[in-house]
């Protein structure tokens, strides 16, 4: 009895009706299981997303699901033996299976850190500084990010059946939407596996993740305003999918990252011999072979000098001779299997339109050796390049993809040509670069940068260290414009705000300071009886605020800083020099001595709730203090982060300090550490 794979669905595993659409190993064409999701109910699984999953994920901070994705990441990578096992049938080798497995999981692992890192341990994300629209600043704006109230439906491609659903799933989850992930059916019994993992495991909330093993049948007539689509896959079944009548009714996000001609470009400089030269032979072979080719970041367009493209090919071809095809479970194999004996014939067919303008010059036959397989039955193709002579007035090679182990050699004579090609191609995820020269650098990305969602510059000091052209990585965005579907995925914390609603608030400063829970200027300020250091974590209140008796700056002040500290900085020392700069009248008082001063006019200096000083944000001065001047600090609490587990909490105080008339001279953040009341209690 063939498997069929099963649907998590409305919080119970259902399978589809009917015997469905047989899937097979792309190593031997044996069976490996059917799928169908005849039958199932999208209506509902989109009405349990919504009002289940989205409802359990909005319980929880930004902190609590980072935190559930570490847990889940984790839990994952105990299993990740299992993946390996059965992702040998998809044609991958185990370093395939690694960047598809192993990357996926580690996605998990950078949102989870981003996500206790740089968002609030709260249910609003605030994006940037309040904005002052009235002269009295009664009346105040902050723009804030929350969880849109739908679901996220992902639609996945076959290459990458684990990496492509936890690199949309990582920021989806952390955003705190539900997730309606649909992988492509030819691997889908990999995603299939792995849901079940993470399913059993219980560490995610009921309905934060349904699974759709087959077609998506009338789910997307059931969409609306509050859903978001992310999709991967063709260009031509992302534009049908986009002109859908709920999709543009409903103005549904729907962001798409599809087909992509993806280009390497050798500087003039990298000639035979150097070592740019050597890393980019080695760097396109790599990505000919790497997944056998199925990578939507794969080079195809190979954009070289003329002057060494005799060289390029024979070096290409000599190294490509040495890749050994087969069974991706073997460990004398170096590529694998394409994902199906119909991608094969795809493939094959996308060669013969590109070898109408351009010739095989490696490759492009079934006559090559294949390691402990049958290619008979595999889905094994052997790495092809092609040449094409004249490929600023050839259409094919910037238009047409062979999603396989295929990339085409395009000549030119100079960079003017090179940028030409490069964005002949409409669109891409990724570029390279490969040049020791800085200025041809800098003119191939000014040239090409619209054109491409990332970019790589390659050279002999970067190369250690380099991810590599073909490796999206979850920090950066992961998509492109034009032919590249247009969208962007993952790119830190931005991926995770493409699943919210950014609002603009307007109201009394108290108000949004409520909302937001970071305190604005204008909003009550409080006297908190005791010194605010003297407060735990708990204990403090946004607006709590200490006004400090003043200090007055003396001339000896000034000098004694200046020679204590070795900054001896004209403005400071000579009275002269001083008065003919246009922003002083005479010396003046060092920006450092200010903060010092200040420091120790509200400085508690006992042992406290306050562990520890670690860093002042957004420091400006605004305007310069003589020596005669006094100072006066206001300090009040502006943001609270609890850091769970730790014994303590982030604090942020909004720090100003004025002069005898009132006049702000320098305003900025202090960042402190303070204990909480569990903590402050075992210490105290």
């Amino acid at each position: 009895m063939i498997k069929k794979l099963g649907s998590l669905v409305q919080g119970e595993w259902i399978e589809g009706g009917g015997d469905g659409s047989l899937l097979t190993s792309a190593v031997d064409g044996a069976p490996v299981a059917r799928i169908t999701s005849d039958g199932l109910d999208f209506a509902g699984v989109l009405h349990h997303a919504r009002k289940v999953g989205g409802a359990n994920l909005r319980k929880l901070t930004f902190h609590q699901r980072g935190e559930m994705l570490k847990a889940l990441a984790v839990y994952l990578m105990e299993h990740k033996q299992e993946f390996y096992a059965l992702s040998t049938a998809t044609g991958a080798t185990r370093a395939d299976s690694w960047v598809d497995i192993e990357g996926g999981i580690s996605t998990l692992f950078v949102y989870s850190g981003k996500g206790r890192r740089e968002m609030p341990n709260d249910f609003v994300y605030l994006d940037g500084p309040p904005e002052q629209i009235s002269k009295n600043g009664t009346f105040t704006a902050q723009h804030i990010f929350t969880p849109k109230l739908g679901a996220a439906v992902h639609i996945n491609a076959f290459n990458f059946p684990c990496w492509g659903m936890l690199e949309k799933l990582a920021p989806t989850l952390l955003a705190g939407v539900p997730a309606i992930v649909k992988p492509a059916s030819s691997t889908a019994y990999l995603t299939e596996l792995m849901v079940r993992r993470i399913n059993a495991s219980g560490i995610l909330p009921a309905g934060a993740l349904q699974l759709i093993c087959g077609s998506v049948g009338d789910l997307f007539d059931h969409l609306n305003c509050q859903d978001t689509v992310a999709f991967t896959g063709s260009k031509n079944t992302a534009e049908y999918l986009q002109q859908h009548k709920t999709i543009v009714s409903e103005s549904v996000a729907f962001t798409a990252e599809t087909d992509s001609l993806n280009s390497s470009i050798l500087g003039p400089d990298a000639i035979p011999g150097t070592p740019e030269f050597d890393l980019y032979i080695k760097e396109v072979v790599r990505e000919m072979t790497s997944k056998a080719g199925q990578k939507c970041t794969a080079i195809r367009r190979i954009i070289a000098p003329a002057a060494v493209a005799n060289e390029l090919h024979k070096a290409l071809s000599a190294a490509l001779a040495n890749i050994r095809i087969g069974n991706p479970g073997s460990k004398d194999v170096d590529m694998g299997a394409l994902a199906s004996q119909g991608q094969r014939d795809e493939v094959r067919a996308r060669v013969a339109d590109l070898a109408q303008e351009s010739k095989v010059i490696y490759g492009g036959n079934d006559n090559f050796n294949v390691v402990d397989a049958d290619a008979r039955k595999g889905a094994f193709f052997m790495p092809t390049l092609l040449h094409c002579e004249k490929p600023l007035s050839s259409a094919s090679v910037h238009s047409v993809e062979a999603f396989g182990p295929v990339s085409t050699v395009l000549p030119y004579e100079t960079l003017d040509e090179a940028i030409e090609l490069s964005r002949l191609g409409g669109g891409s995820l990724a570029q390279s670069i490969f040049t020791n020269d800085d200025a041809i650098a800098r003119e191939l990305v000014l040239g090409t940068a619209a054109y491409h969602g990332r970019m790589l510059v390659i050279n002999r000091h970067c190369a250690g260290e380099s991810t590599g052209h073909g490796s999206p990585l979850p920090h950066l965005v992961h998509g492109g414009p034009g032919r590249a579907g247009g969208g962007e995925e993952m790119g830190g914390i931005r991926g995770v705000l493409h699943y919210m609603q950014r609002t603009a608030i307007q109201g009394a400063p108290q108000t949004l300071t409520a909302i937001g829970h970071r305190w604005i200027k204008g909003a009550e300020q409080r006297d908190p009886g005791v010194h605010p250091f003297r407060k735990t974590f708990e204990q403090l209140e946004l607006g709590d605020t200490l006004i400090t008796d003043a200090r007055e700056v003396t001339l000896d002040d000034i000098q004694h800083f200046a020679d204590f500290t070795g900054d001896k900085f004209y403005a400071h020392t000579d009275e002269v020099a001083a008065a003919k700069n246009p922003f002083f009248e005479g010396r003046v008082a060092h920006g450092y001595l200010i903060l010092s001063f200040a420091a120790g006019l509200f400085v508690d200096p006992d042992f406290g709730p306050v562990l520890a000083n670690y860093g002042v944000d957004d420091l400006r001065f605004a305007k310069p203090v003589n020596y005669g001047d006094t100072l006066k600090v206001r300090l009040c609490c502006k943001q609270k982060t609890l850091r769970a587990g730790t014994g303590y909490g982030e604090v942020r105080w909004d720090s100003e300090v004025t002069n005898q008339d009132g006049d702000v001279v320098a305003q900025y953040d202090v960042l402190t550490m303070v204990a909480t009341d569990e903590h402050w209690a075992t210490v105290n």
